[in-house]
């Protein structure tokens, strides 16, 4: 059996800030941007990759989240325990030093792990986690 990984989903609360974080600081594509009732999906992914991509949601966009369970994604995302997702780079230093630049929030500036990975870790504007690892 072959499987691929195609889509993650992350949340957002705001597709401008979204879109300025995933398309114009780190330089992904936008591939798809569909409204509906007020709401927006955004699919992104890294230029020249177009089989991965990360679709960027509303929060609580299905009909059968409770307004408490609303309440409380709205709660985590702010706290930035909602979500998160991995990427990976060959130029960790050069990618922080831009993370930083732009004013993204900086969690773990880049360091040697005990389980062998050099990493950082920033969270974009709705709170999701964004760990880099770097690439050897």
């Amino acid at each position: 059996m072959e499987l691929t990984i195609q889509a993650s989903f992350l949340p957002h609360d705001d597709p401008e800030a979204a879109l300025a974080f995933y398309r114009d600081l780190l330089g992904f594509e936008v591939r798809n941007d569909v409204g509906y009732e007020g709401m927006r999906w955004i699919t992104v992914g890294p230029v020249g990759q177009p089989a991965t991509s990360i679709v960027l949601e509303p929060p609580a966009a299905d009909p059968g989240v409770t307004s408490e369970e609303r309440r409380t994604i709205t709660e985590m995302m702010a706290k930035g325990s909602y979500a998160g997702i991995l990427m990976s780079t060959h130029d960790l230093d050069g990618v922080f030093d831009r993370l930083q630049a732009s004013g993204a929030e900086v969690v773990q500036e880049p360091m040697q792990q005990q389980y062998g990975v050099r990493d950082c870790a920033v969270r974009d504007p709705a709170g999701n986690l964004i760990r880099i690892s770097e690439l050897r």
